[in-house]
């Protein structure tokens, strides 16, 4: 009979965050992921920073502005640690639409204040923490307020429909990080954007749209991008002027989400500005035809000229020699989830797969419903 390719219905989430309310973008992605798996998708992928926001702020205030800085502050407040009772309620939203979901936060470091992550979170179907992503390099004002993650969060990662993965914005047109994707046998990528683009750049539905084009092309996956959008309250936050405020309530200035093919064409999208959920069923046989007739990383390569290595270990900023036993504190992991080790090499049979059960009891606060 042969191998089976199924048809998977994905889904791109745009919708614009409870700005700056970890609690209330919480609520907001779970409701989102079980309206999402109601109308049957199994694959569904949201903007980036959707919890608690990304901070475009820096596209229209001075970096060392008292607004900036307000902001930024209440961005690390309302920021994740990870896991924590967020990651169990998105895991439960998860396990009841039967769904893998990817979603874009604002992690920050455990037990300590000032350092955050632009992070991707993986969950599984029966609800599991699979992974997370942390962007290798922060792009244009995000650098003011994150740090880049290294090669032991990068990769795809395993599904009951094939190698998975995602990348954030900007990394999505890293030609490096693409080909070590494909070399990884994606087969359905998201790409988690912002709401908008720098107000002097090209608008955000050109940029997606190309590189969800581009990225199908070289992969042969289907690509899901999902964007960011613009509501009242965070106009109202951002305490923008009317210049600012015109361009952010520009109905070309945001939105954009749309689902390509691994023939590079758009099977749904682009969306408008609006709020709402895209649509599309993924026929993962249409890979195995365009993968046959270019396969980047492999039949359609040469590997005595062109080789990438990656690498997968995080350097340690602090390491204690030696035990005390009244220490009053320890270093806390940088990147690690509990239990992680270095990051997956696809085709070994050694994937990766960390655990963080919706059932974990999280002792800062009670899981948002």
């Amino acid at each position: 009979m042969g191998d089976i390719y199924p048809t998977v219905k994905v889904a791109a989430v745009q919708a614009a965050s409870v700005f700056l309310d970890r609690d209330g973008s919480t609520q907001k992605a779970c409701r989102l992921i079980r309206e999402a798996g109601a109308n049957g998708a199994r694959v569904i992928a949201f903007p980036e920073g959707f919890i608690p926001a990304h901070p475009v702020w820096y596209h229209h205030h001075a970096a060392t502005s008292a607004i900036a800085n307000k902001l930024a502050v209440e961005l690390f407040k309302n920021s994740m640690e990870i896991p924590g009772p967020e990651t169990a309620a998105l895991g439960a939203a998860a396990r009841d639409a039967n769904a893998y979901v990817v979603i874009g936060v604002c992690e920050k470091m455990p037990q300590t204040i000032g350092t955050m992550f632009n992070t991707q979170l993986y969950f599984g179907p029966d609800g599991t923490l699979i992974r997370k992503h942390q962007k290798i390099m922060p792009t244009v004002g995000e650098r003011l307020v994150h740090m880049g993650g290294f090669g032991d969060t990068f990769g795809a990662f395993p599904s009951e429909f094939g190698p998975m993965s995602g990348l954030i914005c900007g990394e999505n047109s890293n030609p490096l990080a693409v080909f070590a994707l494909t070399a990884e046998g994606t087969r359905i990528h998201t790409m988690s954007w912002p709401n908008h683009f720098p107000t002097s750049g090209d608008p955000l539905r050109n940029r997606v749209t190309i590189d969800a084009q581009g990225f199908a092309q070289m992969s042969k996956a289907y690509v899901i991008s999902a964007c960011g959008t613009v509501d009242d309250d965070m106009i109202r936050k951002l305490e923008v002027g009317p210049e600012a405020e015109k361009f952010l309530r520009d109905p070309n200035s945001c939105g954009g989400s749309v689902i390509v093919s691994p023939l590079s064409r758009v099977l749904a999208g682009p969306m408008g500005p609006e709020e709402g959920i895209l649509y599309a069923d993924c026929d993962l046989q249409v890979g195995v035809q365009a993968k046959l007739r270019h396969d980047f990383a492999g039949h359609y390569n040469r590997p005595d000229i062109f080789q990438l290595q990656i690498n997968r270990s995080a350097p340690q900023i602090y390491t204690v020699h030696g035990a005390r036993d009244n220490a009053a504190l320890t270093a806390p992991a940088q990147n690690a989830l509990p239990g992680a080790v270095s990051g997956p090499t696809v085709g070994a049979g050694d994937w990766q797969r960390v655990s963080a059960p919706v059932e974990e009891a999280a002792t800062r606060k009670k899981p948002v419903s």
